[in-house]
């Protein structure tokens, strides 16, 4: 019995890390149970009895995606200016979206009619969350912002997931360089809105 086990948990690291490389390599519409068994080496049967359907395959690249932006945001250098380290945590997953196009699309855009995520899957970024509720406590805390952090952190979140959509659709500028600057200066701009409001 333990070696099935061990045979089904390596079926699904390969299966999931072939619907990662069909969807970074072919995009959304390539990603088909049968073409994610062609890439783990595996029949469609074994994919379906591991994943149970292309909704499950989905739905493991879904938790994979907010498990990696999270190591990616827990990464970020710790410095002791609250509002440096928001920067460097825009930056840091602006450059996550950027480099994981399609699978921020997975986990943003909800591209897939037949993954509709449940109150389980939308847990999934709840550690990803918490980094941004932390940062905006510490802004907070050491006096730059005025507010709630979980409502601060939230706010933030979605300007730069919204920015950066923006940059891949080519609507901050078709050059590196005014991408660069209008990201910054709209971070920059949230940043001092919060540092200058009240306390409602």
């Amino acid at each position: 019995m333990p070696r099935v086990k061990q045979r089904t948990d390596d079926l699904q690291q390969r299966g999931l890390a072939s619907a990662l490389a069909v969807l970074d390599e072919e995009g959304v519409t390539a990603l088909t149970t049968r073409t994610v068994a062609r890439r783990a080496g595996a029949s469609v049967p074994a994919i379906y009895e591991v994943f149970g359907d292309k909704a499950g395959i989905v739905r493991e690249v879904y938790f994979e995606g907010f498990r990696l932006l999270a190591e990616r945001l827990a990464a970020v250098p710790v410095t002791p200016d609250p509002l440096e380290a928001l920067r460097r945590l825009a930056e840091s997953f602006r450059r996550f979206i950027l480099d994981h196009a399609v699978l921020a699309e997975v986990m943003f855009a909800r591209p897939f009619a037949d993954f509709d995520p449940t109150q389980d899957e939308v847990r999934a970024g709840v550690e990803v969350r918490k980094i941004f509720v932390d940062h905006a406590r510490y802004a907070v805390e050491r006096g730059h912002f005025h507010g709630d952090p979980t409502d601060i952190a939230l706010i933030f979140f979605t300007v730069v997931e919204g920015l950066t959509g923006a940059e891949k659709a080519n609507r901050l500028g078709s050059s590196k360089q005014s991408a660069n600057r209008r990201f910054r200066l709209g971070i920059n701009t949230l940043i001092a809105g919060f540092a200058h409001s009240g306390p409602e």
